[in-house]
């Protein structure tokens, strides 16, 4: 999937769409990944300060084989909005990169700033803390969460720009 699209083109285009299939992302995450622009299908995780299937995720194959071509996909972390620990770092973030996938959004934190910036990822966050998480292999993946009072569900699209983020229930081109 190319990165032709802007996320104000998509917003035009579905200003009017108050079905649900379109929505956008309040502006409070930031940029912390090498790559500015991104979309794909959405994988989500949900946990609160463990981030053990956040790894679990990206240790593994972030794309996936479609008749158009291979395709990255997008986690989406529902961390609970936690300022309290991060739920991605430098090593996680080469992880998502190595393994193909197009960007990862948390809400919650990220560490290892200087790192994540070089890492060939989209990678978007509340804040940077310097905390790591505990390890309680406590949380779900591929289940419906809502960030910043947004829903995301497993198989949307999320598409990522310098303007902002959106979600749909299908590929937008």
């Amino acid at each position: 999937m190319t990165n032709s699209f802007a996320t104000c083109d998509l917003g035009d285009a579905h200003k009017n769409d108050f079905s649900g299939a379109f929505r956008v992302l309040p502006p409070v995450f930031r940029d912390f990944g090498g790559v500015k622009k991104f979309c794909g299908p959405v994988v989500t995780v949900k946990c609160f300060e463990d981030n053990t299937l956040v790894k679990a995720a990206v240790d593994r194959v972030g794309w996936i084989d479609t008749p158009q071509g291979r395709i990255g996909q997008v986690l989406v972390v529902d961390g609970g909005a936690s300022l309290r620990r991060a739920l991605l770092g430098g090593n996680l973030g080469a992880a998502a990169a190595r393994n193909g996938w197009a960007g990862v959004v948390i809400d919650g934190c990220v560490r290892d700033t200087a790192e994540l910036a070089l890492q060939a990822v989209g990678i978007r966050a509340l804040a940077s803390m310097p905390l790591p998480t505990e390890k309680r292999n406590m949380g779900q993946s591929q289940v419906a969460v809502v960030i910043q009072g947004v829903a995301v569900r497993p198989g949307d699209w999320l598409y990522a720009d310098e303007d902002g983020i959106v979600i749909t229930d299908a590929p937008k081109t």
